[in-house]
């Protein structure tokens, strides 16, 4: 089931989001600063290119200070927008039975997406 579930978030814009995540990364990786940032916009976009059957999880030893800083800074810098873009779609998503799964999976982005440090893809 969860392959099905895939397939359709691709068609239904997925691939269109993890490409933007992607880019965004390669763009915040450029200076030394925005490497963390990058990475984690990295693995949100790998997670958002498979997330049926996939969580966000506690990495070994999370959260610790440098994340729970990182992903203050992560706030701080704007980066909640995300959230609240994945929060509007899976809203839109959510209006039709057939889009709810889509729905849902669009709320867990939201949720992982506003304290993306000290996690990982499981």
């Amino acid at each position: 089931m969860n392959s099905i579930g895939n397939i359709f978030w691709l068609i239904f814009g997925g691939i269109i989001i993890a490409i933007i995540y992607y880019i965004v990364g390669l763009l915040m990786c450029i200076t030394i600063i925005g490497i963390p940032f990058g990475i984690q916009l990295f693995k949100l976009g790998t997670f958002s290119l498979w997330p049926f059957g996939h969580q966000l999880v506690d990495g070994p030893n999370q959260p610790g200070c440098v994340s729970i800083v990182m992903n203050l800074i992560w706030i701080l810098l704007g980066w909640w927008e995300i959230a609240l873009l994945h929060l509007a779609f899976g809203l839109l998503f959510c209006v039709t039975i057939v889009g709810i799964p889509l729905g849902l999976q669009h709320f867990k982005l939201a949720l992982s997406s506003i304290f993306p440090f000290g996690k990982e893809v499981q």
